[in-house]
């Protein structure tokens, strides 16, 4: 016993004799752990200084719709018509908003004087352009739950709805009373937006099975099967669609351009390498969805790349060292997208080389010290509007940037924070907000 208490004592008289020693302090040049796991294969750093430089837009136009994701040259509004100054003018519900195990992931889409929105529970509205409910209709079979599945997306075409829902269907709706044309099962989920182009809707089911379908009655033109993946993120990427081809992605983090009539696949790349030192970068989905620009097909991953891909061949013409987390929106000599380190980020659309980039919110503030950080802000975005990129986030502003040199220059308050990205018609931005309110700004 007296042994055991002579050998305690010495080791405290020890450790308290090391607290008492001066720390060394290494001389040398200090390095930040993250700049060194972040340098390149040539050995330099990733990280340019931001740089001013002509963003040569194209002009605004007045655009009546919004009515498919922006990912194909048909559907996209290069810069759609919006004042400077973002004012508020009508807020109404949408049904029911974000809930821990249900969240609202789908944009709105707008076309013939209606908003078209889904909310958490799988109901599908639509909403005039003054603020005014016109009808509803359930994604949720008779025998389920809402719970049970997240809802999907949206896509309009001539008076028609096209709407996907986790719950494995494809429906078409009236677009002006709700009633359902027909219905095809996909024998998957389907969260992501279809794109309807030429009389078909492409949809990928499953993270792992694309589908062309026939937009008059619901039959199935052609399919074809890719690789999914369980470290992917919800809602799939919409189809994008040109005059010849379509480009698809999978679950895998593969993405395939095959030709959109007939089906025939035409090259598959897979989009790997990951950013190191971040646990996020172990989340290998495609979620900056592939989008169609001239004869470029820009895609980016969860985990830190963006590639350019010639859409003929599929040969990859730049990689740049981000991750993603929205499709970007190509425009002029430039991409612009959030990345996977919440930063919106302009790319020189030649090389991929980073022209500026700017910090969004990140990481929620916590009110113990002790506690753990494990929430975060999501950045919605962005869109050219107005001659500004337009990005609404979850902290409760949508912001504006400068496209030329990413500075910021105006912001507007979204109550509850957005929660699908902003889309503009009639020189109106809409966007939904958490607690399932679509907003309306002017």
């Amino acid at each position: 016993m007296q042994a055991k208490f002579i050998l305690a004592s010495v080791v405290a008289t020890g450790l308290l004799a090391a607290c008492t020693e001066r720390e060394v302090i290494l001389p040398g040049e200090r390095l930040g752990v993250r700049e060194i796991l972040q340098e390149n294969d040539a050995g330099t750093s990733a990280v340019s200084a931001n740089v001013t430089a002509p963003a040569n837009l194209p002009a605004t136009v007045n655009n009546a719709s919004w009515a498919q994701s922006h990912v194909s040259p048909s559907s996209r509004v290069a810069n759609a018509a919006l004042s400077a100054n973002l004012t508020p003018i009508w807020s109404t519900s949408i049904g029911q908003g974000d809930r821990r195990r249900a969240r609202i992931i789908t944009d709105p889409v707008v076309a013939d004087g209606r908003i078209f929105t889904i909310d958490s529970a799988g109901r599908v509205s639509a909403t005039s352009t003054n603020g005014a409910a016109l009808w509803s209709y359930s994604l949720v079979p008779l025998r389920d739950d809402a719970s049970q599945a997240l809802a999907g997306g949206l896509a309009y075409d001539n008076g028609r709805l096209y709407v996907t829902s986790g719950f494995g269907t494809l429906s078409a709706i009236d677009a002006a009373t709700g009633r359902e044309i027909w219905t095809q099962k996909l024998q998957a989920t389907a969260t992501g937006a279809p794109t309807v182009y030429g009389g078909l809707v492409y949809v990928v089911a499953g993270d792992s099975t694309a589908w062309a379908i026939e937009a008059y009655d619901g039959r199935v033109r052609w399919q074809s099967d890719g690789l999914g993946d369980i470290g992917n993120v919800a809602g799939a990427a919409p189809p994008a669609v040109d005059d010849t081809h379509v480009v698809f992605s999978f679950g895998s983090g593969a993405v395939q351009g095959a030709f959109r009539q007939g089906g025939l696949r035409l090259w598959s790349v897979d989009i790997v390498g990951a950013r190191k030192g971040f646990a996020i970068a172990l989340v290998d989905d495609i979620t900056g969805y592939p989008v169609i620009a001239g004869n470029t097909v820009y895609a980016g991953n969860h985990s830190g790349r963006v590639v350019a891909l010639n859409i003929n061949s599929g040969e990859r013409l730049w990689t740049a060292q981000h991750g993603a987390l929205d499709p970007v929106w190509p425009a002029g000599n430039s991409v612009y997208f959030v990345s996977d380190l919440n930063e919106l980020i302009r790319l020189d659309a030649t090389d991929g080389s980073q022209i500026w980039a700017v910090d969004l919110p990140g990481y929620e503030p916590v009110r113990r010290p002790q506690r753990r950080r494990d929430s975060a802000y999501t950045n919605h975005g962005p869109i050219l509007a107005g001659g500004r990129l337009i990005v609404a986030s979850s902290d409760g502003l949508i912001r504006s940037f400068d496209p030329a040199s990413g500075d910021l220059i105006g912001q507007t308050e979204i109550r509850g924070g957005a929660t699908t990205r902003p889309v503009v018609a009639n020189g109106t931005l809409y966007v939904v907000s958490t607690n399932g309110v679509l907003h309306a700004y002017r």
